[in-house]
């Protein structure tokens, strides 16, 4: 079996260590180098410890014909665009599961119009763990309200909205919060 293995993790900016660390159980350096080789035969369980460390899905890390994969062209940095060192490929994102999007329509906060925000759906005990980022959350009457999670405490949150001048709003007992996760912007 072809794999990327070493193509989304030098993408991730991770050593054959990180990885090892990053699986569960931990593994070797070693061990992931000879799975990235081929020298030795990739399993299906191998293919999805090797995901979750590199946070992926482990379809992401096969080659599949067809797949719209992206040859890395140039790497860009304080002294110009260089050609890489080595080929590499992009990984297009993928959602993960229950993801929703929120799409921008005029300009607000750090957003312009045509943006697309990537949102992961938290359940109330992972709130606290979007302090300080920007949420989506469901209010009355179908209702939402987008800004940034102030304080949350036992599924009651407050959220200061993008728009200048706003006020904070406070919603008990939100069923669920959508973290921002990536932002798709067009050039």
């Amino acid at each position: 079996m072809i794999t990327a293995i070493r193509e989304v993790r030098r993408t991730r900016g991770l050593t054959l260590e990180d990885v090892a660390r990053r699986c569960s159980p931990p593994t070797t350096a070693q061990t992931i180098g000879r799975l990235e080789m081929g020298t030795r035969t990739v399993s299906v369980a191998w293919l999805n410890r090797i995901a979750a460390a590199l946070e992926v899905e482990a379809s992401d890390l096969v080659s599949l014909p067809g797949r719209g994969d992206l040859a890395v062209a140039a790497t860009l940095g304080p002294d110009g665009a260089h050609a890489p060192r080595k080929p590499a490929r992009i990984v297009p994102p993928q959602p993960s599961a229950g993801a929703v999007a929120v799409t921008v329509t005029a300009g607000t906060g750090d957003y312009r119009a045509g943006d697309e925000i990537w949102c992961d759906m938290l359940a109330p005990d992972g709130y606290a763990g979007a302090l300080n980022r920007d949420v989506l959350a469901p209010m009355a009457a179908g209702r939402f309200v987008f800004g940034r999670l102030i304080a949350a405490e036992k599924g009651d949150v407050t959220i200061l909205p993008l728009a200048t001048g706003a006020g904070t709003q406070a919603i008990e007992a939100a069923p669920w919060l959508a973290v921002a996760a990536r932002l798709v912007r067009g050039l």
